[in-house]
């Protein structure tokens, strides 16, 4: 009797699901040390200025939409300086360069662009997905706000563990649609 190979195994149609979250896991944390290194060890070169100016775009599009909804929608009291919130609480936000989400828009599209799929798909659900994913950027601010006025001693956990994770949850969610429900083809893991 011979016994199959760790390979021929995960070639069969039953361990699809397993390589596609195995080729997901990959290329995530591929993306996401490789950014970290590209923009702290490369200060973003070859492209410095214009993810400078990318950087600065997003983070003032989140800031304003964030303190307009807290404002606005949610009725907070807060004093605006700069890109800072300060709540009458004492606590504050201040929203800078890091606050962007153009690491997290860059993931999803990197991820979608190495993914399976056609070209016509990907041009339509790439940007709908960096829209969500910049809504989810200003809905993260908003409920870091809402913890700021009512559970300022969470802040932390908020901001470096729930928050920052939902970040993936949605990148996966949209990588799940696309592999499940836009991409057609179910054999091939790359265009």
């Amino acid at each position: 009797m011979r016994i199959p190979s760790p390979v021929s195994l995960l070639r069969e149609p039953r361990y699809r699901t397993l390589r596609e979250i195995a080729w997901f896991t990959a290329v995530t944390l591929l993306i996401h040390f490789g950014y970290r290194y590209w923009s702290a060890g490369l200060d973003f070169r070859p492209v410095a200025g214009f993810m400078a100016v990318l950087q600065e775009t997003l983070t003032d599009l989140v800031f304003r939409q964030s303190s307009w909804i807290n404002a606005h929608i949610l009725g907070l009291q807060m004093e605006v300086t700069g890109r800072t919130m300060t709540f009458p609480n004492t606590s504050w936000i201040l929203v800078n360069a890091s606050c962007a989400g153009d690491k997290q828009i860059l993931q999803f599209m990197i991820l979608l662009l190495v993914s399976r799929g056609s070209w016509k798909n990907k041009g339509w659900f790439i940007p709908l997905g960096m829209l969500i994913l910049h809504g989810t950027n200003v809905l993260r601010i908003v409920l870091l706000s809402i913890v700021s006025v009512n559970m300022p001693q969470y802040w932390h956990l908020a901001h470096n563990t729930v928050l920052r994770g939902m970040f993936y949850v949605v990148i996966l969610i949209l990588w799940i649609i696309w592999t499940e429900r836009i991409s057609p083809a179910k054999t091939q893991l790359t265009n």
